[in-house]
């Protein structure tokens, strides 16, 4: 028996629009185990888009789908049970999504882009353009971009005539700060090189935290931000980490249905923590 989420997804799909259920808290159902590890082959982020080959929908953004069997079968039959809302991948038919999270983001809006089609949310708005880009949070206060890579909550059609994708929301994603900043420390005594240097050291430190996110069963906010502080409490002073490393650790928090939003937040909050 279809549920009211459910029989909404088939219908957007039906459209040719990809979606997935949400969870209560505007979150995606966790992934399916046979992709935890990095078994699936790789799980998407900004240098390994799109879905995983494992035989399941998994990974948030990247389980969007427009297959009815997919939708219905097994794999999600308890999810839409228990789902909260239904999600939909912008980028995936072409869309941007202005999401204006407050009053005072409408009114900029407003004043500064070019009218469109706009859906009402709880707080806000989402103004929707045809067109799609990369996606960015915190662009300014109130103001996350979804587009690439992310998902949104299907609201309703919303009204008003959707307008080609301006060069002002374009210009609105500037180049991001490394979410990364180590802070040197002095060398071991005696000369010797960093033990955290090591790189098998390191990558189990990083594999073991990324399997610690994975199987957060509940409390993802903090068990990502104990995880962040604990990585960044072993390998944050002596110059190991990379970016390469942070953005391992935000897309596997970001896999349990963190925003990018919060992992920076996370990560900047346990910086601070630490006095770095």
């Amino acid at each position: 028996m279809n549920t009211p989420h459910l029989t909404a997804a088939l219908d957007l799909a039906n459209r040719s629009v990809p979606v997935l259920p949400l969870r209560a808290g505007k979150v995606p159902f966790g992934n399916c185990p046979a992709c935890r590890g990095n078994a699936c082959g790789g799980r998407p982020n900004m240098k390994n888009p799109g879905p995983c080959h494992c035989p399941r929908p998994c990974h948030a953004w990247a389980a969007a789908t427009i297959n009815p069997a997919v939708l219905t079968g097994s794999t999600w039959s308890t999810a839409w049970k228990q789902a909260a809302a239904v999600a939909y991948h912008p980028g995936g038919i072409g869309l941007t999504v202005v999401d204006l999270d407050h009053a005072d983001a409408v009114t900029w809006a407003r004043q500064t882009l070019p009218a469109t089609r706009t859906v009402p949310t709880t707080r806000g708005e989402h103004w929707i353009y045809q067109g799609a880009m990369p996606s960015a949070n915190a662009v300014r206060d109130g103001v996350d971009i979804k587009s690439t890579m992310v998902y949104a909550r299907w609201l309703g059609p919303g009204t008003g005539t959707m307008t080609a994708l301006p060069d002002t929301v374009r210009a609105l994603i500037g180049k991001k700060p490394s979410p990364v900043r180590p802070v040197p420390a002095p060398m071991p005594a005696g000369g010797g090189e960093c033990r955290h240097r090591t790189p098998v050291f390191l990558e189990r430190g990083i594999a073991m935290a990324e399997q610690r996110i994975a199987e957060a069963a509940g409390g993802v906010h903090a068990t990502v931000y104990r995880t962040f502080l604990a990585v960044l409490s072993a390998h944050g002073r002596c110059g190991c980490l990379t970016d390469a490393h942070a953005e391992r650790l935000f897309a596997a928090a970001q896999a349990k249905g963190e925003s990018a939003r919060h992992c920076s937040d996370a990560w900047a909050n346990a910086r601070a923590a630490l006095g770095m």
